[in-house]
C-alpha cells in the first residue's frame, strides 16, 4: 500500500504546525508533533483497514485517533491509502466533507 496526503490534509498539517508554533513559542515542538502525526499516517500502509468506518459522513471514509487530540480521516482505494484530513481538537469532520467532492 502507498500512503498519500490530499491537499486538504496537507493544508491542515501546515495550519496545525503554525498554531502549535505560535502557542508554544517553539517551532521544534510543532515539528516533532507533525512528524509524529505523519509517521502514524504512514503506518496505515501496513494496516489500512483499521479505524472506524464513517460511511455516514463520506462513502469509504475511516477515522483513527492520534494522541487523544487528533483524528486522522482516510480512505483506502485500491493500493492507495489517502489521508483525507487531519482534524485537531474536536473539529467537525462531517462539515469538512459536506461540500467536498470525493478526492
Amino acid at each position: 500500500m502507498r500512503v498519500v496526503f490530499t491537499a486538504l490534509a496537507q493544508r491542515q498539517l501546515i495550519r496545525l504546525h503554525a498554531e502549535i508554533s505560535r502557542r508554544s513559542g517553539y517551532e521544534s515542538r510543532a515539528d516533532a508533533y507533525i512528524q509524529r502525526i505523519q509517521s502514524d499516517c504512514l503506518k496505515l500502509e501496513n494496516f489500512p483497514e483499521r479505524g472506524t468506518v464513517q460511511n455516514d459522513i463520506w462513502p469509504g471514509l475511516r477515522t483513527v485517533g492520534f494522541e487523544k487530540r487528533v483524528t486522522i480521516a482516510f480512505t483506502v482505494l485500491g493500493e492507495t491509502v489517502k489521508i483525507q484530513g487531519i482534524f485537531y481538537g474536536g473539529q467537525d469532520i462531517a462539515s469538512a466533507f459536506a461540500n467536498n467532492p470525493q478526492q
